[in-house]
């Protein structure tokens, strides 16, 4: 679903572990690491894209993690020109996406990348919180420090008062 400025309504998911450490993911025969994400399909909520995207590409169910939140809004990201399909009608310029923060609550051996007959992704790790706005492709930095930064009071209570933000406990 492409929106009438040309973004492509999307869902991102931060799954973390009891340690705040987030699945960070390998993309099927690159060398390029990200989220899991993918695009909402007509008729879906963004929740529901959330668990099926969760589903296809890390091969885990609503009963291997605990919602936690979702961002405010959309986060946009324009995607550079040489990555635009002029071809297609109509044009896609970028992502708009709502995030979700989960929890893993599930076994290790649950997460399963093969389910699929095109798998998204080769492989995973658990990672600092912060490392994927370090290793992310360029273009998509800006919505993944926003993401991380609106989830990271709820994981990382002494995040509010680094950030300049008062703590609600005072």
């Amino acid at each position: 679903m492409i929106d009438k400025d040309g973004f492509r309504a999307n869902v991102g998911i931060i799954l973390c572990n009891e340690l705040n450490q987030v699945l960070w993911a390998q993309r099927a025969q690159h060398d390029s690491w990200q989220f899991p994400q993918g695009g909402i399909k007509f008729n879906e909520t963004p929740e529901q894209a959330a668990f099926r995207e969760l589903t296809e590409e890390i091969g885990l169910g609503r009963e291997h993690v605990e919602l936690l939140a979702t961002t405010r809004g959309w986060l946009r990201y324009r995607l550079p020109k040489r990555y635009l399909r002029y071809g297609n009608k109509p044009l896609c310029i970028g992502q708009k996406q709502r995030w979700f923060l989960m929890r893993f609550t599930g076994d290790e051996t649950d997460v399963r990348l093969d389910l699929h007959e095109k798998p998204e992704f080769d492989d995973w790790r658990w990672v600092d919180y912060w490392t994927p706005v370090e290793e992310i492709v360029f273009f998509k930095r800006r919505v993944y420090e926003k993401a991380l930064h609106e989830f990271a009071p709820l994981l990382f209570p002494e995040y509010r008062k680094r950030a300049g933000k008062p703590d609600s406990k005072s």
